[in-house]
């Protein structure tokens, strides 16, 4: 494994070498950063043109200039002692300065993006290699193609103008009407009785109960004005929390198993419990305050899975770890929902972003501030979304097929385990040896920046550094973005072959 490791990061090195040299000899080459004085009217055009080729070092060659570059990024390999050197823009602002600032707001833009559409693309792709050439299967596979094929600009613009433009004017007036109501309900109706399936009557049941509960919810909500003061309330809070409770035991163990069932309990209980003792202290809190609750509530989740786990310590441990998650989850966004009337106001009635990462000048507490960034990450983070989980849909789909036709699942059921046991346990895992292949793709390309989409939405990313340095022919930028798009490419590819010995006993590096 040593040696696998360092022929790995050996090959690595070389190829981001001769991959650094090739960018940097096309941007040279094809860019030209003197464009903008070139044509500039100013009385010392001389002298800004010489200062420019002064600290770009362009009275060298591309070449010779590289090697500079390649010294400067050695430098950075040099722990404490603070010497990395990736040039200056034009703007003769350092690289090393603004590149993380960039890869931050980028981070911050894809990394629940790439969550969700993990999520829910592996959720509804197993879903629907279940029901194979059911409705549901037809829709959802249409609608992954169209949305794969749908350019990213255009869904930009959409959800500009019928998500941000479209509820802050809904907001004026947050009222909706009885037929609007009927209608979600009975889209709400058809979606369920397609993912719970069954016989005609437990369909028929299922599509009656959805619709009839999501339009009184929404003829609830509409009422009580809980548009304008949004909140959970401990009511729907308890209710939440039994339904993950009782559907991760489901799901993981299965309702038979009682201890599972205990531990989950108990971990949904002392969430409760929480809820409703922490609230003062959620005033005054900071980020570091939750990552120390956080903490704790894992560390408690752990040992109450331990001590009520019996013989399959390891299996309750998961349920108790994944209920007190999900519970955190909730209790923060009903926090959250607590701020929105002061954030509401703050904005003017137009709490929906369409451009940018914050609201300039908006002063508050953590939770205000949360919900600015919310507001201004949901339409970005919403369209990398939607594009990235036609891909994860298919993908997952299509190994669930693969794996639930081979010897072993058939062996599986044929020894009388349940189905539950034969998907979750044996399906599940298999199916996602080469879905690692996808996530480590994904994620490095992400960090890289969605270029198209920070463009529109105006958010100062990695992609946005890329595009606004072509623009400008600044090549230090565009080869910082290069540097850390080879780097991530690299490491986490490296990370999916090591993944798939994680997953598949039978992969042996030699």
């Amino acid at each position: 494994m040593a040696s696998f490791i360092l022929r790995r990061l050996l090959v690595s090195v070389l190829i981001i070498i001769a991959a650094s040299f090739l960018m940097y000899m096309l941007v040279a080459y094809s860019a030209d950063p003197l464009q903008d004085l070139r044509s500039s009217n100013s009385p010392n055009k001389t002298q800004l043109i010489a200062a420019r080729v002064q600290l770009l070092q362009l009275d060298v060659a591309p070449p010779l200039r590289w090697l500079l570059w390649l010294g400067g990024v050695a430098k950075c390999l040099i722990p404490f002692a603070n010497q990395c050197d990736l040039g200056s823009t034009i703007s003769n602002a350092k690289v090393v300065d603004i590149l993380p600032q960039a890869l931050g707001s980028t981070v911050q833009l894809v990394t629940l993006a790439l969550v969700l559409a993990i999520l829910l693309g592996v959720t509804i792709g197993i879903v629907t290699a279940l029901r194979q050439y059911s409705g549901l299967d037809n829709v959802v596979t249409f609608l992954s193609f169209f949305l794969y094929s749908l350019p990213a600009f255009l869904m930009a613009v959409l959800l500009k103008e019928f998500v941000a433009i479209g509820f802050n004017n809904f907001l004026a007036h947050p009222t909706i009407p009885w037929w609007v109501a009927v209608i979600i309900g009975v889209v709400a109706g058809l979606i369920w009785q397609s993912l719970i399936g069954g016989d005609r009557r437990r369909r028929l049941t299922t599509f009656a109960v959805a619709t009839v509960a999501t339009a009184g919810v929404l003829l609830l909500m509409s009422a009580t004005n809980w548009f304008l003061v949004p909140g959970l309330g401990p009511v729907v809070m308890i209710i939440l929390v039994a339904a993950t409770v009782i559907g991760t035991t489901a799901l993981i163990a299965g309702l038979q198993n009682r201890r599972a069932l205990i531990a989950g309990g108990i971990a949904g209980a002392v969430a409760i419990i929480c809820y409703f003792a922490l609230q003062p202290l959620f005033d005054v809190s900071t980020i570091g305050t939750i990552v120390i609750l956080a903490i704790v509530a894992i560390l408690v989740s752990l040992a109450i899975g331990w001590f009520v786990g019996g013989y399959d310590r390891g299996q309750n441990m998961r349920i108790a770890v994944i209920v007190t998650i999900v519970s955190g989850f909730l209790i923060i966004v009903d926090r959250l929902m607590q701020a929105w009337p002061t954030y509401f106001d703050d904005t003017n009635g137009r709490p929906i972003a369409t451009v940018g990462s914050a609201t300039p000048g908006l002063e508050g507490d953590m939770w205000v501030t949360g919900l600015d960034t919310f507001t201004h990450l949901v339409l970005p983070t919403i369209a990398l979304l939607l594009i990235s989980f036609a891909s994860y849909t298919r993908y997952s789909r299509a190994g669930m097929l693969e794996v639930l036709n081979q010897d072993f699942i058939r062996t599986a059921r044929a020894k009388g385990l349940p189905e539950r046991t034969v998907i979750v346990r044996h399906a599940f895992r298999n199916m996602l040896i080469p879905l690692t292949t996808l996530v480590a793709f994904d994620v490095g390309a992400l960090l890289g920046g969605a270029i198209i989409t920070e463009r529109v939405f105006a958010i100062p990313g990695m992609g946005f550094l890329f595009a606004s340095g072509l623009d400008r022919g600044d090549l230090n930028p565009v080869m910082g973005y290069f540097l850390v798009i080879a780097v991530m490419a690299i490491l986490f590819n490296f990370l999916a072959d090591l993944s798939y010995a994680a997953l598949d006993p039978r992969v042996r590096v030699r």
